[in-house]
């Protein structure tokens, strides 16, 4: 689930190991392109950090950040 903290979405996923980690990885990166909105992240070994504000309106969590992250989370379904 998507925590709202200091303006943005937060949420950890998890993953079997690293190389199923940069899968993700690399969709979300693609879906992120195609949206023209890039999320901040981190990611060691199994788990990938993200974050999601919206530059342009002050670093707030705008629709575009909730549409992003439905879009995450289907992707991450694919992982299970």
């Amino acid at each position: 689930m998507w925590k709202e903290s200091e303006n943005k979405l937060k949420k950890t996923f998890e993953f079997k190991d690293f190389n199923e980690a940069f899968g993700f990885m690399s969709r979300v990166a693609l879906a992120a392109e195609k949206m023209d909105h890039h999320p901040w992240w981190s990611n060691v070994y199994n788990q990938v950090n993200i974050e999601l504000s919206t530059h342009s309106a002050g670093d707030v969590v705008t629709d575009k950040d909730h549409r992003l992250a439905k879009s995450i989370d289907a992707i991450y379904k694919t992982f299970e």
